[in-house]
Parts: C-alpha cells; structure tokens; sequence
C-alpha cells in the first residue's frame, strides 16, 4: 500500500516536471516567432532568458530521472538550434 502511495507521489512530480518543460519550450518558440516579425533586442533577451530558464529546468528534471538524458539533451538541441537559426536569421 504504502508503494502505491510513493509511486503515486512521484508520477505527480513527474508529471509536473515534465509540463513546465513543455510549457517552457513553447515559450521559446513563440519568443522566437515575435522576434521573426519584430527583430528588437528587447525580443532578443525574452528569447535568451526563456532559453536558460527551460535549459535550467531541463537538467534538473534530468539529474532527478524524470527526462532520460538522451531525451533532455534532445530537447535541448532542438530549441537550441531553433534559437540559433532565428537569431542568425
């Protein structure tokens, strides 16, 4: 019983983490379709600082086996090169 109990606690954080991932992702993605239309340093720090905060909580959900490492690292990649291409762009 008490196994069901931790098991569940977990799955609710994990599912959390997991969320605010995503949350923070398509965060960046739309910071970075603002600055497509409006290229102003203004835009250029929301993208930068959406990027750490999701980059931050990416390698705590990681460190904490929520995300296998593979996986975070993919996400990270992905968003990176997004961020990369639209500020080269």
């Amino acid at each position: 019983k008490k196994r069901i109990l931790v098991a569940e606690r977990n799955r609710q954080v994990n599912k959390s983490y997991k969320s605010t991932v995503r949350t923070l992702i398509k965060k960046t993605i739309i910071n970075c379709e603002n600055y497509t239309k409006n290229p102003s340093s203004e835009n250029q720090e929301l993208i930068n600082t959406t990027l750490s905060k999701a980059y931050s909580l990416i390698d705590k959900a990681v460190k904490k086996n929520v995300l296998h490492k593979n996986n975070g690292a993919n996400k990270k990649s992905r968003i990176n090169n997004l961020v990369k291409n639209t500020l080269k762009s």
